[in-house]
């Protein structure tokens, strides 16, 4: 039997897709790390950071599912293509503008309300251009794209401030946003995207869509608990986020610039290896049983993080990295399978609705938690938020899941 993971990649269209996605994401991880890290140093705030989040978050808020509806009655492929374009444009005023906090905010805000658009078309894509049972070890191979990006956007952020200076790195990121947008002009489909019945109807049956979707959602339960899992851990990482800079200072005692590399790299090469692994080995496994797993290890691993400092002997930098590996690959644990059930359990008529529902909860759920851990870090420590954070993940691990 031929590796599943080598049958993905023989699909020369899933390349592209993959290599779109690539450009995509070090774009836009970077454009987050680096606007991250400039209003850090701006101001020595984590709750200046949270107004960077909020900025990439409000916008799937208002306009996530709107954005679904919409992308499930155009091309996807078109959709991606337009939507890079937008963001290379969008993000070059930062070249002049990069020492104004409220230019910061506003491009963000500006370059996240596209990604609304571009997110439902982007994974929705995968099941027409890849057959059924080779999803999960697609979603895999696309889980390690997207961390492989973080990993790059990430590790190099610090570096590529001090290299390109705060103006000349945003023209770079423009350029792998149009980068993107090259790569997927060039995929093409197993079969023809169909348009739901009455696609140029008036704007009043968008109410119907948007009442039929979640109709859908609260019917099908293996979907609405995957959207609440995916929901729940992709607000996690924006509250990571927030104090993750406070983290590196007050616990690691080392500077900012450092984190991405020795923090965060571990965990997405953890990450990696746990994809490679699932999508190779794991792909007729139980999904449930992998979430379930991923949520206990998550969750344990934020509880003891910032006691890491008190095992006396040992290189502190050393113990982070080995849990930061071990946590990438309870992310995949949790990621993966949930994004599998999601595009196994939807059709492609719903599928951008319900990513772009996603995008909603996320940036709904997400502000009061973006909000509170950035004042809450400030006023108590970080330390006491990672491990409130690792208590409540240690009891959603123990809830009943309706995954296969």
């Amino acid at each position: 039997m031929r590796n599943p993971i080598l049958s993905v990649l023989s699909i020369k269209s899933f390349s592209f897709l993959m290599l779109s996605e690539l450009c995509s994401q070090i774009a836009m991880n970077l454009l987050n790390f680096v606007l991250l890290i400039l209003v850090f140093n701006m101001v020595r705030s984590s709750i200046a950071v949270s107004g960077v989040i909020l900025a990439f978050t409000i916008p799937a808020l208002l306009f996530g599912i709107l954005a679904g509806i919409y992308v499930d009655r155009w091309e996807k492929k078109h959709v991606l293509f337009y939507t890079n374009v937008l963001r290379a444009l969008f993000v070059i005023p930062l070249f002049f503008l990069n020492t104004n906090l409220f230019a910061i905010y506003s491009i963000t805000f500006a370059v996240s309300l596209v990604t609304q658009f571009f997110i439902p078309a982007e994974a929705p894509m995968i099941p027409l251009i890849v057959r059924k049972e080779l999803l999960l070890s697609a979603n895999a191979l696309f889980s390690m794209g997207i961390f492989a990006s973080i990993l790059i956007a990430y590790a190099i952020s610090g570096p590529f401030l001090l290299f390109f200076g705060e103006s000349n790195g945003f023209i770079v990121i423009s350029i792998f946003f149009l980068l993107s947008s090259l790569f997927a002009y060039l995929i093409k489909t197993m079969r023809k995207e169909r348009a739901p019945a009455g696609e140029r109807r008036a704007i009043t049956s968008m109410k119907k869509d948007l009442l039929n979707t979640l109709y859908l959602l609260r019917k099908l339960k293996k979907i609405s608990q995957a959207l609440f899992i995916l929901t729940f851990l992709q607000t996690l990482i924006l509250t990571i986020a927030v104090v993750g800079p406070g983290f590196a200072e007050d616990i690691l005692g080392i500077r900012v610039e450092e984190f991405p590399v020795l923090f965060i790299a571990p965990a997405v090469v953890g990450i990696g290896f746990a994809a490679f692994v699932l999508g190779n080995y794991f792909h007729k496994s139980s999904r449930k049983k992998m979430v379930r797993l991923g949520l206990f290890i998550m969750g344990a691993i934020l509880l003891i993080s910032p006691y890491a400092s008190s095992y006396r002997g040992y290189n502190l930098l050393h113990i982070m990295a080995i849990m930061s590996f071990i946590m990438g690959i309870a992310f995949a644990l949790i990621f993966i399978p949930s994004n599998t059930v999601l595009q196994e359990e939807s059709t492609d008529e719903m599928r951008g609705k319900v990513y772009g529902f996603l995008n909603t909860l996320v940036g709904g759920v997400s502000i009061i938690p973006v909000l509170a851990v950035g004042s809450i870090a400030d006023a108590f420590g970080v330390a006491k938020v990672l491990s409130v954070m690792g208590i409540i993940i240690l009891v959603i691990s123990q809830f009943r899941l309706s995954l296969k």
